[in-house]
């Protein structure tokens, strides 16, 4: 199983970004978190890296129904969704979703089915829109 339901687009991180954001929302997800890792590893540690984006993303409906299907699922969620720069081609984007189904696969619980397959579709859709 994949961990990333992934692609790469012709756009520069900042066009990159602002392109998933729009495709997430026109699945119900919203941006309720955006950690720039470049910036803060650089800040901290003094570490260099190509332009690196952490948007938390959230479906409060999907999120709902996982966390009434089993509370510690919190911890799971298929939240984060990364937008990188092509180390290759700083004119290319790297977006990457966790693939929900790892969730299932982590976690017997079968109510938790139905909301990864869920998830999957609305994630792939956001992603494959790019």
């Amino acid at each position: 199983m994949e961990i990333a339901i992934a692609t790469t687009i012709d756009a520069p991180l900042d066009d990159a970004i602002a392109k998933t954001r729009e495709a997430l929302a026109a699945q119900g997800f919203g941006v309720l978190t955006e950690i720039d890792m470049a910036a803060t590893l650089k800040a901290k540690i003094g570490a260099e890296m190509e332009g690196y984006v952490i948007l938390g993303a959230c479906n409060p409906p999907l999120a709902h129904s996982a966390v009434t299907a089993e509370r510690q699922i919190g911890l799971l969620l298929p939240c984060n969704v990364v937008v990188r720069s092509d180390v290759d081609n700083p004119q290319r984007s790297i977006v990457e979703a966790m693939n929900p189904q790892l969730m299932v696969t982590v976690v017997d619980n079968p109510d938790l089915v139905a909301v990864a397959d869920s998830a999957t579709e609305k994630l792939t859709a956001a992603i494959e829109s790019l």
